[in-house]
């Protein structure tokens, strides 16, 4: 096996890994509009039922978040594609299950397949393509694989409003996701390569540059978690951050579809708007992945928050769909400054031995956000009477997150 590490060398597997993401961000995508805004009118949940509404996002974060931690150490394991072809595998009771939706309940158990989906297969198309490359490469393969995975959010959403328009929001969704899963499914089984050696490979460098050719004890179980979680200052602060910025997807996913509808906007025209957050999200991390690199981590990750805060308020702020596409879009743009550096940063504060496990732990702590907010959204939108006031909670948890990562995230370590 010819184990080279650059994107170039390695570029048709490392296309087929931004395939495998952009699929993964297809399939959950298709929800984005369509659940929250026919909530009530196709699949059976009760006027201004906010809590029950979030009960989706709160199992898909947790079902997620769980999955990302263990999916590294089952790829260290087990090797990287099984447990991405596993996660397809899981994928496949969805599009049945909403296709007999007509109670929220099967909507919830929709969702635990779709977080399993998510937490396998997005953390194997990741950690592949940080396996093919090289070190200083990082903050451009993960510029690149948001950009996939939250262009086909983007692009999912919206075809998905379509389809949902055009044949019904449970056959839209069953069409849609089973088309998805089944060549999304095919490709990982028949094109897709285990990088696990690739990582070992990487190890194996590192420890002959240091120059005394000794692999660092490996840590496991609960010492390990802690470690990534808190175990020095920059890893509390990324892992804080991640977990707090999960609060603005959140309420795009959770609230905004429902207050574009409430104010005059159709289910296509939400599905374009929410379209344009993706998109601009998307695209974005192509340009600051590669800059992180270069221009370091902090800055783009603290200004980033900032500005994702002001553009979740400047959404509930208007009326006018022109105005919401430019809030909508500002924020597009924060989340495409912090999104992948968060990720980057992880990556510049471990082994490479180690490298999935950490990662698992910061996905973890990151997609734990999906719950934290959603249940904190719903709260919000309960005690208040309506999801108004969700927009300045969130926006005000973005600012003092910014800050903290200003304050508690150590230049990037050269070393790693």
């Amino acid at each position: 096996m010819d184990i080279t590490h650059s994107i170039a060398a390695n570029r048709g597997q490392f296309t087929q890994f931004l395939l495998q993401v952009f699929f993964v961000g297809a399939l959950v995508g298709m929800t984005r509009t369509v659940l929250p805004a026919l909530s009530e009118s196709d699949f059976g949940l009760a006027a201004g039922a906010f809590a029950t509404l979030a009960s989706f996002v709160v199992i898909f974060g947790v079902i997620k978040a769980t999955l990302n931690l263990l999916a590294g150490r089952f790829s260290d394991r087990y090797g990287r594609k099984r447990v991405l072809v596993a996660g397809w595998l899981f994928a496949i009771p969805v599009p049945f299950l909403l296709l007999i939706a007509d109670a929220w309940g099967w909507v919830l158990l929709a969702t635990v397949f779709l977080g399993i989906n998510q937490g396998l297969a997005w953390s194997m198309a990741l950690n592949s393509k940080l396996d093919l490359t090289h070190a200083h490469q990082r903050g451009l393969v993960n510029g690149a694989n948001e950009f996939a995975g939250y262009g086909g959010v983007a692009v999912a959403g919206y075809l998905a409003a379509i389809a949902a328009e055009q044949l019904g929001a449970r056959a839209g969704l069953f069409w849609f996701g089973l088309a998805v899963i089944i060549l999304a499914l095919a490709l990982a089984i028949w094109m897709a390569r285990d990088t696990l050696p690739w990582a070992h490979a990487q190890q194996k460098a590192q420890q002959q540059t240091r120059g005394n050719g000794k692999a660092p004890a490996l840590r496991s179980g609960l010492g390990f978690f802690l470690h990534a979680t808190w175990g020095n200052r920059s890893l509390l602060a990324i892992n804080q951050a991640g977990l707090v910025e999960k609060f603005t997807d959140t309420i795009i996913w959770l609230f905004v579809p429902i207050l574009l509808v409430t104010r005059g906007a159709d289910l296509v025209t939400t599905g374009f708007l929410v379209g344009i957050y993706g998109v601009v999200w998307g695209a974005g991390q192509l340009i600051t992945g590669p800059a992180s690199d270069k221009l370091g981590r902090r800055g783009l990750i603290t200004w980033g928050m900032w500005l994702c805060g002001a553009g979740v308020i400047a959404i509930v702020l208007t009326h006018s769909a022109w105005a919401w596409g430019l809030a909508l879009a500002v924020t597009g743009v924060g989340m495409a400054m912090l999104y992948p550096t968060l990720g980057a940063a992880v990556a510049d504060h471990c082994e490479p031995v180690e490298r999935a496990g950490i990662l698992g732990v910061y996905r973890f702590w990151r997609d734990f956000g999906y719950a934290v907010g959603a249940l904190a959204l719903g709260l919000v939108a309960t005690l208040t009477g309506g999801i108004e006031a969700g927009f300045w909670f969130v926006g005000l948890s973005m600012a003092l997150s910014g800050l903290w990562v200003a304050l508690g995230l150590a230049p990037r370590d050269q070393d790693h």
